[in-house]
C-alpha cells in the first residue's frame, strides 16, 4: 500500500483506534539496526501492544516486535528491543507535557516509509471508557447498514 508521496506503509495499530481518543500526532524518525530495516521491508513489524516512554529526555518505543530477519544470522536482533525515536527537543518537551501534566498515554499508531527513511506516526491519546467504544461499534454498524441500502438502491 503506497501513495503519491513515496510512503509506503509496513503497519497500523488498528487497537489504538478503538481504545483510545487520538489527540494530537507527530512524526518521529526511529534508530533501527541493518536486520531491522529488511525485516520492516518484508513487512514482519507489530505495533499492538507497543507504547512510547520517555526517559532521560529520549523518547523509545517499548513493545514494537519486528521479526527477525530469516538471513541476518548472528548479526540479527532483539525482536522486542527499545528502539530510540528521533525528535526534536521541543517535540520531546511537549510530549513529557502530555504524558506527565495531562495524564494522556503516547502510542504509536503506524510506521511507514517515507523515501528511504523508516518514519513512526505518534500519537497523544486519551483512553475510552466502554461505553465510548459501543458507541462507536453502534456508529460503524448504521454506517455499514446505510452503505448496504444505498448499494442496494442503485443495483435496483
Amino acid at each position: 500500500m503506497s501513495d503519491k508521496k513515496g510512503t509506503k506503509l509496513i503497519a497500523q495499530n488498528k487497537k489504538a483506534y478503538h481504545d483510545y481518543f487520538i489527540l494530537e500526532t507527530y512524526q518521529a524518525g526511529i534508530a533501527l539496526k541493518g536486520t531491522e530495516v529488511k525485516a520492516l521491508r518484508q513487512g514482519r513489524c507489530n505495533l499492538k501492544d507497543s507504547y512510547v516512554k520517555i526517559e532521560n529526555n529520549e523518547a523509545f518505543i517499548k513493545n514494537m516486535h519486528i521479526s527477525p530477519y530469516e538471513q541476518g544470522n548472528r548479526f540479527n536482533h532483539d525482536s522486542l528491543r527499545d528502539k530510540k525515536l528521533l525528535l526534536h527537543k521541543y517535540e520531546i518537551n511537549k510530549l513529557i507535557g502530555a504524558s506527565t501534566v495531562d495524564r494522556h498515554t503516547l502510542i504509536p499508531t503506524k510506521i511507514y516509509f517515507s523515501g528511504s527513511y523508516v518514519k513512526v506516526d505518534i500519537a497523544i491519546a486519551k483512553g475510552k471508557k466502554l461505553y465510548d467504544k459501543r458507541q462507536d461499534i453502534a456508529k460503524k454498524d448504521q454506517k455499514r447498514a446505510a452503505e448496504k441500502d444505498f448499494k442496494l438502491k442503485l443495483q435496483a
